[in-house]
C-alpha cells in the first residue's frame, strides 16, 4: 500500500513539474509574442512618419510652387514632387556667367524668401534630411572656364546661396535637419543630370540650364531598423 501511494505521490509530483513547465513555456512564448507585436508596432510609427514625412515635403514643395506663381515667378515641379526647378534666365545669369545680374536679384531674393517661408512654417524643415541647390548646364562644353562645366554650375549654385545668405532675413544655414546635420548643401553637376537628354538645338538646352532645389525627406537607416528590431522591451509596470 505504501508502495502504491509512493508512486501515485511520484506521478503527482511530475504531472505538477510537467503542467508548470509547460506553463513556463506558454508564459514564455506570450512574452515573445508580445514583444515582436510591440517592435512591430513601433516599426509601423515609425514608417507612418515617414509617409506623414513624404507628404508634407510634396505640399510644400507644391506650396513654394503655387505661391512664387502667385508672384509671377514660374518655376517646375519634377514628376517625384521633392524637387523645385529654377530655369538660370529667372536668374539672369548670362552665358558662361556664374554672376546673377542686379536686375535678376529681386526674383532670386523671393524665391528664398518663399522657400525659407515654407520650411519654418510648423518647423517642416525638421521633416526633411538635407535641401539641395544644385547647379545644371547643358551640354555645350565651356571649356575656356576654370573648371568648365563643373566650375559653372557649382559657382552659380554658390553665387545663389551668397544672394540668399546676404539678403533674406532668416539664416538658412543654421537649419539643422532631422538627420542632426546642416540642413542645406550646394553642389554643381555640370550637363551630368540632364532634363531633356537629346539636346540637338537650344529649345531642347534651355531646360537643361537650371538651379534644382531638392528636398529629401528623412529615411529610415540601417542602424534606425536595427534599433527596432534589436530595442529590449521595458515593462509597464516598474
Amino acid at each position: 500500500m505504501t508502495a502504491l501511494l509512493t508512486v501515485f505521490m511520484l506521478a503527482a509530483v511530475a504531472l505538477v513539474f510537467s503542467l508548470s513547465q509547460e506553463q513556463d513555456a506558454l508564459a514564455q512564448a506570450r512574452s515573445e509574442a508580445e514583444q515582436a507585436q510591440a517592435r512591430g508596432d513601433r516599426f509601423d510609427a515609425m514608417l507612418s512618419s515617414l509617409g506623414t514625412g513624404e507628404n508634407a515635403r510634396a505640399e510644400m514643395v507644391a506650396e513654394i510652387r503655387d505661391t512664387l506663381a502667385g508672384q509671377g515667378i514660374d518655376v517646375e515641379v519634377d514628376p517625384s514632387s521633392s524637387v523645385l526647378r529654377v530655369p538660370v534666365d529667372l536668374l539672369g545669369f548670362d552665358s558662361g556667367s556664374s554672376d546673377i545680374l542686379p536686375q535678376h536679384e529681386a526674383n532670386a531674393l523671393i524665391i528664398g524668401q518663399v522657400i525659407s517661408d515654407a520650411l519654418l512654417k510648423d518647423d517642416r524643415y525638421m521633416l526633411l534630411d538635407t535641401v539641395f541647390v544644385e547647379g545644371h548646364t547643358d551640354d555645350v562644353p565651356m571649356d575656356g572656364l576654370f573648371g568648365g562645366n563643373w566650375g559653372l554650375s557649382t559657382n552659380r549654385a554658390i553665387a545663389l546661396w551668397r544672394l540668399w545668405q546676404d539678403g533674406l532675413p532668416t539664416d538658412l544655414g543654421v537649419l539643422v535637419g532631422h538627420s542632426g546635420e546642416r540642413l542645406f548643401s550646394v553642389s554643381g553637376y555640370a550637363d551630368t543630370r540632364p532634363v531633356v537628354t537629346v539636346q540637338n538645338s537650344d529649345s531642347d538646352r534651355a531646360p537643361n540650364r537650371r538651379i534644382d532645389i531638392r528636398f529629401t525627406e528623412h529615411r529610415l537607416s540601417e542602424d534606425e531598423i536595427s534599433q527596432v528590431r534589436d530595442a529590449p522591451e521595458t515593462s509597464e509596470s516598474q
